[in-house]
């Protein structure tokens, strides 16, 4: 059987492993596993986007693509006014960033969706580290939904690696967002900062 980490039930077997860091003075601690996007440690995608984003950040936050909860929990763990929202295809990753949330005295709201298709409301800041390897048709339909999910003022964040396609992610992203800029550069990887998305107050 073929098993990706965005497939909804991976059938791997499960092989706990744990992970830490720390993040905006905030020491964290999470439980990984197999079938699992970034197994038992932060991938450098990850890391680089969480280390872009703006302080602080305030409002309605979705961790598009949740995994393990890396994102959603050092932002909820950093910034405790925000409201978080989980979202991942993959049960066992939800699952695994409802644990790592409690685990890190976070609280949050968890949603399996396939994208945005459970996702109800709009967002302040949507962040994702996109599943690159479920194809260029899903990524951007990623990126369309988030366009219409954004609160006014809001904006989505996103790390891509320039070899995979960052310079044609943003040609797409700038015909759905008014601003769209490169934040960061950083061991092949960009995170990229789009804005005035949304349509509602």
């Amino acid at each position: 059987m073929n098993d990706h980490y965005f497939s909804a039930n991976p059938a791997s077997e499960s092989h706990p492993v744990e992970s830490s860091f720390e993040y905006r003075s905030c020491s964290l601690t999470f439980s990984t596993d197999s079938g699992v996007f970034s197994r038992g440690e932060l991938d450098a995608g990850t890391r680089i986007l969480l280390s872009a984003l703006p302080s602080p950040l305030s409002g309605r936050v979705l961790d598009l693509g949740c995994g393990w909860g890396a994102v959603g929990v050092s932002v909820a763990a950093a910034y405790p006014a925000c409201e978080l929202v989980f979202s991942d295809v993959n049960l066992r990753a939800l699952d695994l960033s409802r644990r790592n949330a409690t685990r890190n005295g976070v609280n949050g709201t968890f949603v399996q969706s396939d994208g945005f298709a459970r996702l109800e409301g709009f967002f302040d800041f949507i962040i994702t580290n996109p599943p690159i390897r479920a194809g260029k048709q899903t990524i951007y339909q990623m990126f369309a939904d988030s366009a219409s999910h954004l609160r006014s003022g809001g904006a989505l964040f996103i790390v891509i690696r320039k070899q995979q396609g960052a310079p044609s992610a943003i040609k797409y992203l700038s015909t759905l967002f008014t601003t769209v800029n490169v934040i960061e550069k950083s061991g092949g990887y960009w995170v990229i900062r789009c804005e005035n998305g949304g349509n509602q107050a």
